[in-house]
């Protein structure tokens, strides 16, 4: 007979090579199957009336701990405590003479009958119809609800992600229960069908399931399809304390130093993150129809910012110099000249390798830059003006009727950030443009 299984067992053992299938001999026909990739999940096997061998999957295994105050459901993660209960109520179904797989399979058509949409229809229908058009970063958004984005421009279901788990679940069944457990599940181990970031349980990830989860409810909502949020009365996520890391002089030295170590596309790629102060995932994707050698500008489309909104940066000579040195098709920075750049916390490591600067991001360059900015004279409202932001003197209806662009103001600015740049490198007084002069 196979031993009793426990939770802290459940939580130790481990993956191998093979699938794993471990039975419980505290409940007759339940056992945890653990595959290769570590996914652990409960499977019914039983015998029904005619002799065959049946198999029931009953969801993944609840890494909480948490026991629910809810009855236990397939399709829903589940402690070991969780599992024998949905377990031992399959086993009084069968002795009463009721097939369970062929119950499960008549509500499922009893569902589709009344028209109730399933949660894997839904998240597609949320990416394809709303993500898609109103998101900068929907395909983020996608991975998460278990869709994975494609080349061709459509969505596969992720194996083992909220799409997979949840393919024939109705969403009007999803209640709060099942919000906190997943939330809960990403926050310990990552998020369904992705390979988990980090090694410790992580807030920002769960906080942007919860708030994925939190529009495509209410989209739901709003189309009529859904009358109430399942996420509401679901403890949000803690939202972190905003940074406040600015790289010294010096350290922004040590990094203009590895970037020519590091060589193309990283390198360069920096330096104009160091230059231009844009976002990260708007330098990587800078193409070639974007830059204007004429006037020695950089416009960046509204689909590729924040805002939404065209933004407009001059370049100073020393970037245009860069992306003179850069032999490239459409996409100027790239590893395989089609698509941009992934993989950023590789290059992050070989970067706090190169440099020994310690806890810094990518988007630390940015704030430092505006900054250092402000420190070498450039007045606010023009760093702002460089930042693509539309608060401060952009702010409501101000906003409105303030569209000066301050173009020359602009590349004054960066051309005399970009020369305190150069002035660092060289060890020699920065050659200060009078922007009222340049003006």
């Amino acid at each position: 007979m196979p031993a009793q299984l426990t939770a802290p067992a459940v939580q130790r053992l481990k993956a191998t090579s093979k699938r794993r299938e471990i039975r419980d001999g505290g409940c007759r026909g339940l056992i945890l199957v653990i595959q290769p990739s570590g996914h652990k999940s409960w499977v019914m096997r039983f015998t029904n009336r005619a002799g065959h061998l049946r198999r029931m999957s009953l969801g993944p295994v609840d890494i909480t701990g948490k026991e629910s105050d809810t009855k236990p459901t397939a399709g829903v993660p589940l402690t070991l405590a969780a599992a024998r209960q949905l377990a031992a109520e399959i086993n009084r179904e069968r002795a009463r003479g009721n097939d369970p797989i062929a119950v499960s399979h008549r509500a499922k058509l009893e569902r589709k009958a009344r028209g109730d949409g399933t949660f894997a229809t839904a998240a597609r229908d949320f990416i394809e119809q709303h993500a898609k058009r109103k998101t900068r970063r929907w395909p983020e958004q996608a991975r998460l609800l278990g869709l994975q984005p494609t080349d061709q421009g459509g969505l596969t279901v992720i194996r083992g992600g909220l799409a997979d788990r949840w393919v024939d679940r109705a969403i009007a069944e999803i209640d709060g229960d099942d919000i906190h457990h997943v939330i809960e599940e990403v926050r310990e181990k990552g998020a369904p069908g992705l390979e988990r970031r980090a090694k410790r349980p992580t807030e920002s990830r769960a906080r942007s399931m919860y708030a994925t989860l939190s529009k495509l409810f209410g989209w739901l909502i709003a189309k009529r399809r859904l009358r109430q949020n399942p996420c509401m009365g679901v403890a949000r996520p803690e939202t972190p304390k905003a940074r406040e890391r600015v790289l010294t002089n010096g350290e922004l030295v040590k990094l203009w130093k590895a970037c020519d170590q590091q060589g193309y596309p990283f390198g360069p790629l920096v330096k104009m993150l160091v230059l231009t102060a844009a976002r990260l995932n708007e330098v990587a994707g800078m193409r070639r129809t974007e830059v204007s050698e004429s006037d020695l500008t950089w416009t960046i489309p509204g689909e590729r910012t924040k805002n939404h909104r065209t933004h407009v940066l001059p370049l100073s000579p020393m970037a245009a110099d860069i992306l003179r040195g850069i032999q490239y098709d459409n996409l100027i920075f790239s590893t395989n000249g089609t698509t941009p750049i992934s993989g950023w916390s590789k290059v992050k490591n070989r970067f706090d390798a190169a440099t020994g600067i310690a806890k810094w991001t990518f988007h630390d360059i940015r704030r430092s830059a505006a900054t250092h900015m402000a420190e070498i004279g450039v007045q606010p409202h023009i760093i702002e003006e460089i930042l693509n932001h539309i608060s401060g003197h952009k702010a409501g209806v101000a906003g409105i009727y303030n569209r000066a662009a301050y173009s020359g103001e602009k590349r004054a600015a960066l051309e005399r950030w970009a020369n305190h740049i150069e002035g660092l490198l060289t060890g020699k007084a920065a050659k200060v443009i009078n922007l009222r002069e340049r003006k």
